[in-house]
């Protein structure tokens, strides 16, 4: 096998054991047995050997965890120049000459040096002042999903790539972000020169080749691009054009769609495949003569305002976006823009009916290019979308002016809470994550839990929603019908009562029969909840204490009319299962089972899962890589089964 194959083969395990580690660690809600992920790290450890590639992204390594007390200058070996610039295909084909070329996307990010000696990473730099002098960014670099840390090459090279964030992660990330970013390139910029490598790794960043800086004797591009890719690194997608005509670089052109392309792009770049032909043409102050970029055209299109939309973050910043009359754009029917801060809305001076241009900025994010009236005619609302209440503006730490919601209370900031509600171990709403739940919320469809069951008022807007349709929206909807018949287990756990989760609510589930209006009068009678086991006095306390809050009231009340309990069945145990009442720890690796698999294990057998070790232990079952609780175990006296001996017991 090829080496750029195995670096694929590498990339999709790493793909696959990251997500793995997602589901597993973050949201306790494993997508594999322990055995599979130790396969799939087992072939990645073996392809590392084999090829003496090791990736940025790889669960094989570690972050590195010094933070920088600033970014260090490093000079250029060769300066880091532009490309000349047009948006005229014509210009292309006069600059091709009926040469070879090739045609790549100019992809739109922060330009980075990697420079590598004894096939290993030796340093990242940024391009810095007029590509002369740059900062040492390696520390950031090493985070990276994709950039080879060590290489089969030994000779020294560098290699000129951009460090981009692909639009999915765009969204994801920057729905988490105190003050949001404009456009990927400002958030990529903006998590290469953190100083801290740990936040930098959040940001999912990637490094795309499309340069080989050092003279390596290749004759053609193309060959200095294989060579990049033998070494593991993932280079700009290009064509070859053999014969640059007006026809062939139109179709060329015309095929090469940026809303078709998962990363950020700001145009297209044509260079020579002969490399001593280009290096021949020499380069002035700005650019290198041996390629040029097209830029895309910005068509404007005239339309009509119409207001604009606000919509609450969980941070309490309230986004603004302008409405306008629909308008046919690149192929697609566009009626809204972002509109970035308060400065730039008040810019516009916008009017009810004014007359605007509004355009696809690199043929994708629609933008207000102008207000042609200017009537200045229009005020912003000064109240929340979610609460109600008043409105403040402040300024952010990057000098920006937004709108807050200053309300502790105001449902926008609750979103982890409704998260975790319809977690998959609790209610199991699919297609409501914390990213989808913050836009409704923040366009104030969902107050308190009960709107959740409710959604279909705002059907029409839920569609048209980003990343929504017909069809998504059906199986959400789907989804939410489901889940309106649950245990009083899954119900209470939903809930999140500091401490009371998934066993504290089997357990509550058992005592009141799956009643939920035994559990209410069992409060109103003083029910002393520390006398159920595993239960202490600081559970008990914080039952009352949720119970007795007007603000947690107000959201989970309203859940009751919608919800139709159904009883568990506590049956599952015979006299003949050694494990009914009886406290278990597991711990290491199990082959048959996930972490969340081995405790809904044990409550079916009736047994008590446990997370530490002590004298109350009956059963230790160890895994590989078990650790301190099977020494404690061993100290304690507490019998221990491994797997096998567990399965016979219950055989």
């Amino acid at each position: 096998m090829i080496a750029e194959e195995k670096a694929g083969q590498m990339r999709d395990l790493i793909a696959k054991i990251l997500t793995a580690d997602t589901a597993y660690y973050r949201d306790d809600a494993p997508i594999m047995t322990d055995r599979e992920y130790d396969n799939l790290m087992d072939e990645l450890q073996k392809l590392e050997a084999e090829t003496g590639l090791v990736l940025s992204g790889s669960p094989t390594q570690t972050v590195p965890g010094d933070i920088l007390a600033e970014l260090t200058p490093v000079r250029h070996t060769r300066p880091m120049l532009s490309a000349d610039k047009t948006k005229s295909v014509e210009d292309l084909v006069r600059f091709a000459g009926g040469r070879e070329v090739l045609l790549s996307w100019k992809m739109d990010g922060l330009t980075l040096v990697l420079r590598y000696d004894g096939g290993k990473l030796q340093q990242a730099i940024t391009r810095g002042r007029e590509g002369i002098i740059g900062e040492d960014v390696t520390h950031t670099v090493r985070t990276f999903l994709n950039v080879p840390l060590t290489v089969p090459a030994t000779e020294p090279f560098e290699v000129r790539g951009e460090g981009v964030i692909s639009w999915d992660n765009f969204e994801r990330i920057n729905a988490n972000l105190e003050e949001p970013y404009t456009h990927p390139r400002n958030l990529a910029a903006g998590s290469v020169r953190k100083l801290d490598p740990a936040e930098s790794k959040k940001r999912m960043l990637e490094f795309w080749a499309f340069d080989l800086v050092t003279d390596l004797q290749f004759a053609t591009k193309i060959q200095q691009l294989d060579f990049l890719e033998k070494n593991g690194f993932c280079v700009v997608p290009h064509s070859l054009l053999s014969s640059p005509d007006l026809r062939n670089v139109n179709l060329a052109v015309a095929g090469m769609n940026p809303a078709d392309f998962a990363y950020p792009v700001d145009g297209l770049i044509m260079e020579y495949n002969d490399v001593a032909y280009g290096k021949s043409l020499g380069a002035t102050g700005h650019h290198e003569n041996r390629l040029i970029a097209l830029k895309w055209k910005d068509e404007l299109f005239e339309t009509k305002f119409l207001g604009v939309e606000l919509a609450t973050t969980r941070t309490g910043m309230v986004s603004i976006t302008g409405l306008f009359e629909p308008v046919e754009m690149e192929g697609a029917t566009v009626s809204r823009a972002y509109l970035h801060n308060l400065d730039i809305f008040n810019s516009f001076r916008f009017g009810v009916g004014d007359t605007i241009q509004v355009y696809k900025a690199n043929m994708i994010i629609p933008q207000i290019a102008e207000n042609l009236t200017r009537s200045g005619t229009y005020t912003l609302p000064k109240t929340c979308p979610c609460c109600g209440s008043h409105l403040t503006v402040e300024t952010t730490t990057g000098g920006t002016r937004q709108l807050f919601c200053k309300n502790p209370h105001c449902t926008a900031k609750l979103v982890q809470r409704f998260a975790h509600f319809c977690e998959k171990t609790r209610m199991d709403i699919e297609g409501l994550s914390a990213t989808t739940l913050e836009k409704f919320i923040g366009h104030g469809w969902i107050r308190d839990f009960g709107d959740l069951y409710m959604l279909e008022r705002h059907k029409d807007e839920i569609i048209h929603t980003e990343g929504f349709g017909v069809k998504s929206y059906e199986r959400l909807q789907a989804s939410i019908d489901k889940s309106r018949k649950c245990t009083l287990a899954k119900f209470i756990a939903g809930l999140g009562i500091p401490m009371v989760g998934r066993h504290a609510g089997r357990e509550l589930d058992k005592v009141f029969c799956g009643d939920w209006d035994a559990f209410e009068r069992a409060i109103w009678r003083d029910f002393d909840f520390s006398s159920l086991p595993d239960f202490g006095e600081t559970m008990h306390k914080n039952i009352y204490n949720w119970y007795a809050d007007p603000e947690e009231a107000k959201l989970w009340r309203p859940l009751l009319k919608h919800i139709t309990f159904v009883k568990e069945n506590h049956d599952m145990t015979n006299a003949n299962n050694p494990f009914a009442g009886k406290t278990v720890v597991a711990t290491g690796k199990l082959v048959n089972y996930t972490r969340d698999g081995i405790q809904m294990k044990l409550l079916e057998l009736g047994a008590k899962p446990g997370s530490s070790v002590s004298k109350k232990t009956d059963y230790l079952i160890v895994g590989e890589k078990a650790g301190s609780k099977l020494a404690k175990a061993q100290q304690l006296g507490v019998p221990t089964l491994t797997e096998e001996e567990f399965e016979a017991m219950l055989a």
